[in-house]
């Protein structure tokens, strides 16, 4: 992989031969973010502190884009050696802060106008989310909160950025499956079941009108699952809003409840949102799932992908 990096002049520098490097790639939250290691001369032109912006590229396929949040160099017995991290390109919405306002109707291209491409970010062609009557910004929220809440509780589609920095508006692609067969090399492979976290009842309260909306996990209540929440809706609330909200709570809670993480000695073997089928005569619980955050690496060990897989219907 190769490594460049871009000053606040917009001078492209190419990075020596990386050492390590850790790129982390989720369905949308949390934020994306890398971490390299490699040699520093210190006859270097350039200094590490004016780059603001990282890119990375495997086999000519560009797979990151980023602002850098931090640089180290360290000299000892090892040499001087250089490290470098930061986050994806949502960073940039997730450290500003929106302008609070009331849209009469918030389209689409009223939200990008406003609220990305400000912060240099481009988005990925395909998106079509439906306008929103009387979309209100609050004051205080992230960029991002503005851009997610308009897609996902709005559009029902859950925003993410793609391996070149866009903004993606569309659902994921299930074109085809990945497959984790007995003749792929598998390092790891664990399944993990956890309850904490996940709810069994959400109350869902309109502040005006007080009318109180109950939705159950009726599965994880048959578990024995105890865990319940109470939202309080902001003014406006229908009663199919009301419900969508409490459904979407205990679908996203619910998503955590299972996960399969899988460690492949093979750099970037999926991306998030791909389907992975699980094929393997050693494994009881072979079938399809979704990946819903990959990390690709490489160090001492050579390279590696982690995969944490889960429901293929998950929500982010």
């Amino acid at each position: 992989m190769t490594g460049y990096m871009t000053d606040f002049a917009g001078v492209r520098w190419t990075l020596p031969n990386l050492l390590a490097w850790r790129l982390d790639y989720t369905a949308g939250v949390p934020c994306d973010s890398f971490w390299l290691r490699c040699p520093w001369d210190g006859n270097n032109t350039t200094r590490p502190g004016d780059w603001v912006s990282f890119q990375a590229f495997h086999e000519g396929e560009q797979v990151f884009a980023g602002v850098v949040d931090e640089c180290e160099v360290t000299l000892s017995e090892r040499g001087r050696l250089l490290e470098v991290s930061g986050r994806g390109m949502a960073a940039r919405l997730l450290d500003n802060e929106a302008l609070g306002q009331d849209y009469l109707s918030a389209t689409q291209q009223d939200i990008i106008r406003d609220h990305v491409t400000p912060y240099g970010i481009q988005t990925a062609p395909g998106g079509s989310l439906p306008p929103v009557s009387r979309f209100s910004v609050a004051t205080g929220s992230s960029e991002w909160s503005v851009v997610y809440e308009f897609a996902r509780y709005y559009g029902g589609v859950a925003p993410r950025f793609d391996r070149q920095g866009r903004l993606v508006l569309t659902g994921w692609q299930d074109s085809q499956e990945r497959l984790i067969g007995d003749g792929v090399p598998i390092t790891a492979l664990t399944l993990r079941d956890r309850r904490y976290g996940v709810l069994s009842r959400v109350l869902v309260r309109d502040r005006w009108s007080g009318a109180v909306e109950a939705v159950d996990n009726a599965a994880f209540l048959a578990q024995g699952g105890q865990a319940r929440r109470v939202i309080t809706m902001p003014e406006r609330s229908s009663y199919q809003a009301m419900r969508y909200s409490g459904q979407f709570q205990l679908d996203k809670s619910a998503s955590e409840l299972q996960r399969l993480e899988v460690t492949v000695a093979q750099a970037f073997c999926a991306w998030p949102g791909d389907l992975v089928r699980i094929q393997r005569t050693d494994w009881d619980w072979n079938g399809v799932y979704r990946a819903a955050q990959v990390s690709v690496g490489m160090d001492e060990a050579g390279y590696w992908s982690r995969l944490e897989l889960t429901d293929p219907d998950f929500t982010v």
